[in-house]
């Protein structure tokens, strides 16, 4: 794998964004999209459902004990931040009573 400009090979890397930049260009992000739902619906019928709660667990600890449990209340209040901007108070007011509806024991009461 010669890069013709330099003259030097390209690291797989390199190679792998390449390929990737030029599958883009070609198919668009809704390929990537919907390869991606695909690759996983094939792992949660493989692995289950567990697999999934399992890696978002490791994955949550160790973001925890990367920047501590105060960061998941900065970005948490962050992003309540921004749905308050996008959707408006009342959002929050809605979803409240309709938490307020829901039955502990059945299906949300319409």
């Amino acid at each position: 794998m010669t890069e013709p400009k330099s003259g030097r090979e390209m690291t797989v890397r390199e190679a792998g964004r390449k390929g990737g930049k030029a599958v883009k260009e070609k198919y668009g992000l809704a390929f990537y999209t919907e390869i991606g739902r695909k690759g996983g619906r094939i792992v949660a019928d493989k692995r289950g459902s567990a697999f999934y709660a399992e890696i978002g667990r490791i994955g949550g600890e160790l973001i925890r004990d990367k920047y501590g449990s105060e960061f998941y209340a900065e970005i948490g209040r962050k992003g309540g931040e921004m749905v308050r901007e996008k959707l408006g108070s009342e959002h929050y007011s809605r979803i409240g009573k309709k938490g307020g509806q829901r039955s502990r024991r059945g299906p949300t009461v319409k």
